[in-house]
């Protein structure tokens, strides 16, 4: 590592984040990283070649600590899923930030933003400009980078466009779908952003970075149907579909939730063009083997799918105060109260198959059996907010910790032993879904646990009325997780 420069990145949890520390270590740079959960990140290829401050953003000290000895530091943090006033918690969060840098004196802030060019911007786009002015209102020299749409495996925006082209033949569509912008590939906005780390002198500007081609979203939509082989979809632009009524009905086709949909959409309202005039060019010079275009943007975000190399994705941050995850339990104070249905089977598959089948659980592998009762319950959670079952997984065979499961989370995972799940649906409370193996007699005893911490009387009332559909579900689950164990042990022998 370059010892003479620490690098310190924020939101390395997140879509960018995940992916600019994995390049930073590549370029042999010394890399701190400042993360809510260390063990979220512990998992990571890179989580051996930094260091882990564990902390909150909204705390000072917390700040403090992450940023003491720091040369250069990256703000990718934001608070799009906080609810309305997701700009009020933006705009203290930047304030302390630019306080506690100044306070450990370091030498440079690099800020991704968003383009933002007329004065009718949305919610979101004004937020994050402000975000930028906060960072600036101290002494620290910030650069902010300001990107449109980011085209790249696992993005929401890729997300969005991608389910949209292939689930909706014909779209009755807005008309900011004929607004212009331009998309810059997730690799040239990691150029950039990398070569920051470099940067002879700090920098203070304001840089807009954008692709080689401006184009509308119709466009982009178009060009994706014809790189997946589907036929020319028919847009249709109606004038009545408002920013909410768009972001519900994407929120209900794609795996994106109504909540980051919205100000997603809002954004998409403003032409998101690169301004000349903020050219980048004289601080870092173009990519030199050029900038993707919006084909090979999307043909390399495809291959990467296909080829299950999907480094991190738009879910893989975790959203404390978003709508689907605001019912808490009773206070510990107060005695918190846990409900649990637990199943426990003895079985002659080996611990191997039996962890095989435990870790490649749902996404397109589906649960084991009724799965129909979990589409039904993905479709409610959505109907009610929620991120329902369409975030599948990002890998069909392994897990890591952090990373988003449908509608759960990986909260710990012990492999070969132990994977623990945290529900992200709607719920009256707080629930968790946990499978282990342990040995015993000769056999191999796997147990399966749905626990459950409600909110008052309507939580506790909501665990009795899905009883009986538990009393179905969870015996299916763990006769064919065994049975499938046993098909790998037949198969390999």
């Amino acid at each position: 590592m370059n010892s003479q420069r620490l690098i310190l990145v924020t939101g390395a949890s997140g879509y960018v984040g995940g992916r600019l520390v994995r390049d930073l270590v590549s370029d042999n740079c010394a890399v701190r990283v400042l993360v809510r959960d260390a063990q979220k990140v512990s998992e990571q290829p890179w989580a051996k070649d930094v260091e882990i401050v564990a902390g909150n953003a909204n705390n000072p000290a917390d700040l403090r600590r992450a940023l003491h000895g720091v040369h250069t530091a990256y703000y990718l943090l934001h608070s799009i899923n906080a609810g309305k006033n997701f700009d009020e918690v933006e705009n203290a969060m930047a304030q302390n930030f630019a306080q506690a840098a100044e306070a450990e004196n370091i030498s440079q802030i690099i800020y991704l933003g968003g383009i933002a060019n007329d004065l009718n911007r949305s919610q979101h786009l004004a937020s994050r400009m402000n975000t930028g002015t906060q960072l600036a209102s101290g002494k620290v020299p910030v650069l902010e980078l300001r990107a449109g749409i980011i085209i790249g495996s696992g993005s929401a925006s890729f997300e969005m466009l991608r389910h949209l082209t292939h689930r909706l033949p014909i779209m009755t569509t807005p008309k900011w779908v004929s607004n212009l912008t331009q998309p810059i590939s997730i690799r040239d906005a990691l150029y950039y952003l990398r070569k920051c780390a470099a940067l002879p002198t700090p920098v203070s500007k304001i840089c807009d970075i954008g692709g080689k081609e401006v184009l509308s979203y119709a466009d982009m939509m178009q060009k994706f149907a014809k790189l997946s082989g589907l036929r020319k979809r028919w847009i249709i632009q109606v004038p009545v579909l408002t920013p909410k009524l768009s972001s519900l009905w994407i929120g209900f086709v794609t795996p994106v939730p109504t909540s980051l949909a919205r100000p997603l959409v809002e954004s998409l309202i403003s032409e998101v063009v690169a301004d000349p005039k903020k050219s980048i060019d004289s601080i870092i010079a173009p990519p030199p083997e050029g900038f993707i275009d919006v084909e090979g943007a999307i043909k390399l975000a495809l291959s990467r799918i296909a080829d299950r190399e999907v480094v991190t994705r738009w879910s893989d941050a975790a959203y404390p105060t978003a709508p689907w995850q605001k019912a808490q339990s009773d206070p510990e104070w107060a005695g918190e109260m846990v409900l649990r249905d637990r199943r426990e089977s003895a079985t002659d598959a080996s611990a191997a198959a039996l962890w095989q089948a435990i870790e490649s659980i749902g996404g397109e592998n589906g649960w084991y059996g009724a799965d129909f009762l979990w589409y039904l319950r993905g479709l409610l959670d959505r109907v009610f907010g929620g991120v329902g079952l369409r975030r599948g997984r990002r890998d069909p065979l392994t897990l890591h910790v952090g990373e988003s499961l449908d509608f759960w989370r990986v909260e710990e995972l012990e492999r070969g032993v132990r994977l623990k799940l945290y529900a992200e649906m709607v719920l009256p409370g707080k629930a968790w879904l946990e499978f282990s193996i342990s040995e015993q007699g000769g056999k191999r005893i796997v147990r399966q646990e749905a626990s459950f911490s409600p909110r008052g009387l309507g939580g506790q009332l909501y665990w009795y009325a899905v009883l009986p559909f538990h009393s179905f579900v969870f015996p299916t689950m763990m006769r064919n997780l065994i049975r499938k164990a046993n098909r790998t042990d037949y198969a390999n022998s």
